[in-house]
C-alpha cells in the first residue's frame, strides 16, 4: 500500500478539505550498476578534494555558488536550512482558472489527492464535482520537503490532482532561440490542405497504445544474456523521407489518409512508418508498437 508523501488541507476561501499527496506517476527505467569489464568489482564513486586527491568527510562540504567572475560564495548547510520555508499543512489556493489556459509547458509532475478521512469524503466529493462541472484549476502554493510549490489542483476521473508546476522565471523564452523560424505567409490552399490532413489523422487519445519500446527491448537484452541467448541487434532505422515540396508532400498525405477512409489499400511501400502505425490501429495489428517499418509493412500488406 502506498504512503501519503504529504498531508495536510486544501484551503480556498473559508472551505478547508484534509487531503493526502500520493504520487501519481513511477519510474519504471532500467537502473544498472556499474562493474569493472571482466570483474565483479563495483564502481564507486568518492567525495575528492580535487587539489589533495584526499576523500572529504560528508560533514565536510558545504555549498558553493558561482558568480559572474569566476569566484565563488560559500554557503552552510545551516545557512540554507534557516531562510527554508518551514513545512506547510496547507495548499493555498489563491485563484481558479480555466484549465485551458495553463500552457503544458508549465506542468512538472503530478499527484494523486486523497480525502485525509473517512469523514471528510463528502466535502471531498462535492470539491470534486464542482471542479469538474466549473473545468477549472485552483493554482496554490504549498511546501512541501523545505520547497515551496506553485501547484494546479484540477478534478479527473472523479479525484484530485495536484499538478506542481514552473514559476515564469523557469520558462526559457522561445525568442532567444538561436535559429528562430522566418516569417512566411502560407497560401489558402496549403493552409486548407494542412488542416485537412490534421483533421484526417485526429483521433481519441488512448495512452494506453503508446508503449516505452526501448524499455521493454532492455528487459529482453537482460533476460537473454541471463539464459544465454545470442543477443539480436535491432533493425537500424530508416533514413527520414526528403520532402522538396510541401503543398505536394501534404496533398499525397491528404489522398493516402483519404484512400483508408474509403477502405481501400494503400501501397505499404509508399507509406511512412507513423502512416502504417495509423494503418496497423485501423487492422488491430497486435504488437505493432514494437515492429519496424519493415515489419509494419509486411503485418498491413498481408
Amino acid at each position: 500500500m502506498a504512503r501519503p508523501i504529504w498531508s495536510g488541507a486544501v484551503n480556498f476561501g473559508l472551505v478547508t478539505v484534509p487531503v493526502e499527496l500520493y504520487s501519481a506517476t513511477e519510474d519504471h527505467t532500467i537502473h544498472f550498476r556499474q562493474f569493472e569489464r571482466g570483474t565483479s568489482d563495483r564502481i564507486r564513486y568518492r567525495r575528492v578534494n580535487e587539489r589533495t586527491g584526499k576523500e572529504v568527510d560528508f560533514g565536510d562540504i558545504v555549498k558553493g555558488y558561482e558568480l559572474d567572475d569566476g569566484d565563488y560564495v560559500l554557503v552552510e548547510p545551516e545557512e540554507l536550512d534557516q531562510i527554508a520555508p518551514g513545512r506547510s499543512r496547507t495548499i493555498d489556493i489563491d485563484a481558479f482558472v480555466g484549465l485551458a489556459e495553463i500552457d503544458p509547458m508549465y506542468f512538472q509532475k503530478s499527484y494523486w489527492l486523497a480525502p485525509g478521512k473517512e469523514e471528510f469524503d463528502r466535502s471531498y466529493g462535492l470539491l470534486v464535482r464542482a471542479m469538474e462541472q466549473s473545468d477549472k484549476a485552483g493554482i496554490a502554493t504549498f511546501v512541501m520537503r523545505g520547497k515551496e510549490y506553485l501547484a494546479a489542483v484540477r478534478a479527473s476521473g472523479g479525484v484530485l490532482v495536484l499538478d506542481t508546476l514552473h514559476f515564469a522565471e523557469d520558462i526559457r523564452d522561445a525568442a532567444k532561440l538561436p535559429k528562430k523560424p522566418k516569417k512566411t505567409s502560407a497560401k489558402a490552399k496549403e493552409l486548407d490542405m494542412a488542416v485537412s490532413l490534421i483533421d484526417s489523422m485526429t483521433e481519441p487519445w488512448r495512452p494506453g497504445e503508446y508503449r516505452d519500446t526501448y524499455t521493454e527491448r532492455v528487459h529482453k537484452l537482460v533476460e537473454d544474456k541471463k539464459a544465454g541467448r545470442t543477443v539480436t541487434p535491432e533493425t537500424e532505422p530508416g533514413e527520414p523521407t526528403k520532402v522538396v515540396d510541401l503543398f505536394d508532400a501534404l496533398s499525397r498525405s491528404v489522398r493516402g489518409r483519404s484512400s483508408r477512409g474509403r477502405r481501400s489499400t494503400p501501397d505499404p511501400a509508399e507509406l511512412s512508418k507513423n502512416e502504417l502505425l495509423d494503418l496497423a490501429r485501423e487492422l488491430d495489428v497486435k504488437g505493432r508498437s514494437k515492429m519496424s517499418r519493415s515489419e509494419l509493412a509486411k503485418a498491413v500488406g498481408s
